[in-house]
């Protein structure tokens, strides 16, 4: 959501200039060129190289699936009527048919974090008497809203279990750590904005866990210990971006998190670099919308120069997962997703 300044009459003359250029950024003004450019040729690639269960690539991984899906929502057409409907429902059907009986969204709790958020962000949105096509047979047909439901007990679930209060890889994980912490914390809250029930404990227990990870630097450990360590920028910007979305702006350790990636806008991460584009793209437009758009326009110039040929970007996980963190970091300028508004 986005809040408005309220400005006194007085000082009209003076804030001008500088007032529109931050609410221009604020609520979406002009979109730089190159991430249409960048945008229209990636989904072009992750439409042609989608498998016909829905899938990318023969790879039945529920998180890379998620991410592709959320790439296709997040670029404004139609998901029920727009070019890439077919994509969008393939992605659906594939996503529900996989969740296994216990509720699970395999093969690990970061693709169960990351299939939780893209479903959450289209349901609601897509039009569920067209989605099936009759191919999937009877007994795995069901609702966004059922698949939701079972997803998010599962990782409550796996919480509980859980003597730190967050998530690792497996669902019956007993350490975590912040990186699959943060993907399924951000999968729940996506789940919670969506209207499907969250219990609160679990929120805020994995907040805690989150908070007590976090130095006063801005430093975010990556596991177990307490007070941060660690040189992951990722990391901090995960911890940013929960603590924003969860309303805690008021906390130390959100301020201290966000001035460190803000405070350094030309990093750049040597490993999972797409995994640090996404994280920081939205924990910065959440935090620092002028930092944002700095980082925004300078990302873009270098995405369009590592684009491929064919559209598509190569990741540490393949093509598809390359492309679709890559395009996601720039979809907050389109500013459609739900867990892309202000919070």
């Amino acid at each position: 959501m986005f809040r408005f300044l309220t400005i006194a009459s007085s000082a009209i003359l003076v804030y001008s200039a500088v007032y529109a250029q931050d609410s221009s950024i604020r609520m979406g003004g002009a979109i730089p060129p190159e991430v249409d450019a960048i945008y229209e040729r990636g989904l072009t690639y992750l439409a042609s190289s989608q498998t016909a269960e829905g899938t990318w690539r023969g790879r039945a991984e529920n998180g890379i699936t998620g991410l592709c899906l959320m790439a296709f929502l997040a670029s404004g057409e139609d998901p029920n009527f727009g070019r890439y409907r077919q994509n969008v429902k393939r992605a659906v059907r594939s996503l529900i048919t996989n969740q296994d009986d216990s509720g699970f969204l395999p093969n690990s709790m970061y693709h169960h974090g990351f299939a939780m958020l893209a479903l959450a962000e289209a349901y609601g949105t897509v039009d569920e008497a067209s989605l099936w096509d009759g191919s999937e047979g009877e007994n795995k047909r069901q609702s966004i809203a059922k698949t939701l439901e079972q997803a998010v007990a599962l990782a409550v679930k796996a919480q509980k279990a859980n003597r730190w209060g967050g998530w690792r890889y497996s669902p019956t994980s007993t350490d975590a750590d912040t990186s699959v912490t943060g993907s399924v914390l951000m999968g729940l809250l996506a789940c919670r904005n969506a209207g499907i029930a969250v219990p609160d404990e679990s929120i805020e227990s994995a907040l805690v866990y989150m908070q007590r990870n976090t130095a006063s630097s801005g430093f975010v450990a990556y596991s177990g210990g307490i007070g941060g360590g660690g040189q992951s920028m990722a990391r901090s910007a995960v911890a940013t971006l929960v603590y924003a979305v969860s309303h805690k702006r008021e906390w130390e350790e959100y301020e201290a998190a966000l001035g460190h990636i803000a405070e350094r806008l030309d990093h750049r991460e040597t490993a999972h670099t797409h995994y640090f584009y996404y994280y920081m793209a939205q924990a910065l437009f959440q935090g620092d919308p002028i930092a944002w758009d700095k980082w925004n326009r300078s990302t873009a110039r270098m995405l369009a120069e590592q684009q491929a040929d064919n559209g598509s970007f190569s990741g540490s996980y393949g093509e598809a997962y390359g492309t679709a963190m890559s395009l996601l970091a720039l979809a907050l300028n389109y500013r459609f997703l739900p867990i892309y508004e202000r919070f």
